[in-house]
């Protein structure tokens, strides 16, 4: 089953509102020292598994990666095993796309 995608005007209204929203962000540490998604928790792709403990369960959750293709892995496999989880469709490019919040 496709995971579920959000896009990232539903992700800015959604944090705007002051939903509880977990974004996560896989990308890789270089990645995330180029440029930090505000207020994400990051966990690399490839440490997911060891380190899905550090996730809460009790909000949804929102990957995000550079394009949207390993945040819809990382969403599916969170969804698989119980978390409320969405990837943010087109990634931080969709993000940075939207230009500065406010």
């Amino acid at each position: 089953m496709p995971c579920i995608e959000v896009t990232a005007a539903d992700l800015r209204a959604r944090l705007d509102a002051g939903e509880e929203v977990l974004v996560l962000d896989v990308r890789e540490d270089e990645e995330v020292t180029a440029w930090a998604f505000p207020g994400a928790l990051h966990i690399p792709l490839g440490q997911l598994g060891t380190r899905s403990a550090e996730i809460p369960v009790d909000r949804p959750v929102v990957v995000v990666c550079h394009a949207g293709v390993r945040s819809a892995v990382a969403a599916e496999a969170l969804a698989s095993a119980g978390w409320a989880a969405a990837s943010l469709s087109g990634g931080t490019m969709a993000w940075s796309a939207l230009g500065p919040a406010g």
